[in-house]
């Protein structure tokens, strides 16, 4: 145990020193004041989709309708809830779209940190998306881009809780929320057999995430030309995350649209069957982890 808590202090000290002071507004709050928890619970979610893979390579896959309806209500629910907090909050702060400092809007700041700390903590909660994959035997799903950005945030919005925990960090969230609302629900519904008959906006879900994206860029780099204070490194920090998810998501779009079609697939599918609004129908599946549950169910 005095091994362990002498690792701690190292590790923490070590991004201390990296990053610098922390912001003493969280100070306290669950699973901040140590990177460790963070780190190990990605570290048991990568070991449980390798282990999990293993265990189920001879067993039937699970099919989790329950499982799953509550699942997506459930992050349905959370993500309306930080949706409707965030506009809010930063309503009562005067928040000014375009750049944010840290420290100008007093308790409506707290306020926003609260939210953001739940937005966090959601990413481990989603962290259950890729297991529902290993356990339906979904593993064509489970791509390194699914996993990298799992992975990834929720490491990143706990460096983002400790020292920029609200000001420009809401505007990300705030889309996000709107976007999880949507495809959380749809997922949810579709799960449902007697409800996908009515679920006809999916083509829509792709063409918000994709306005997300952008707006979350516009919204980054005009930060950075018209300063207020905001750290400009974490700025630019943002921007280079952002940035390997683009590479990551033109790589996706070359292998899913460049490969040179057989020529029975020619013969025997249309193109209109693979190709809607511009994008493959498991486009955006494989960037938010979750598939359509119309044919798995």
């Amino acid at each position: 145990m005095e091994h362990l808590k002498a690792f701690d202090r190292e590790v923490n000290a070590f991004v201390d020193y990296m990053f610098g002071p922390r912001d003493a507004r969280v100070r306290g709050w669950f699973l901040l004041d140590s990177y460790l928890p963070t780190f190990f619970l990605t570290g048991a979610y990568l070991l449980c989709i390798w282990l999990g893979n293993k265990f189920m390579k001879d067993r039937p896959p699970f099919s989790l309708r329950a499982h799953l309806i509550v699942y997506n209500l459930g992050i349905t629910l959370l993500s309306l809830y930080m949706l409707i907090e965030l506009i809010l909050a930063t309503w009562e702060g005067g928040y000014n779209l375009q750049c944010q400092n840290l420290h100008s809007a007093g308790e409506a700041d707290i306020r926003v940190a609260k939210v953001l700390w739940w937005y966090y903590f959601s990413k481990v909660i989603e962290f259950m998306d890729t297991i529902f994959f290993v356990l339906r035997k979904k593993s064509s799903q489970i791509t390194f881009l699914h996993v990298y950005h799992h992975a990834t945030m929720f490491n990143i919005w706990w460096c983002v809780l400790n020292w920029i925990p609200c000001g420009q960090s809401f505007f990300g969230p705030t889309l996000n929320s709107f976007i999880h609302v949507l495809m959380y629900s749809y997922y949810g519904l579709s799960v449902i057999p007697s409800m996908r008959k009515y679920l006809w906006w999916k083509k829509y879900l792709t063409q918000a995430q994709l306005i997300q994206f952008v707006l979350t860029i516009v919204h980054t780099l005009s930060a950075a030309v018209k300063p207020c204070g905001f750290p400009f490194g974490c700025l630019m920090f943002q921007s280079s995350y952002m940035a390997t998810l683009v590479i990551l998501f033109i790589n996706f779009y070359i292998k899913t649209y460049q490969k040179a079609p057989s020529r029975t697939a020619i013969k025997e599918t249309p193109v209109t069957t693979e190709v809607k609004n511009g994008f493959h129908k498991d486009y955006f599946a494989a960037a938010n982890g979750f598939l359509n549950n119309k044919k798995a169910q």
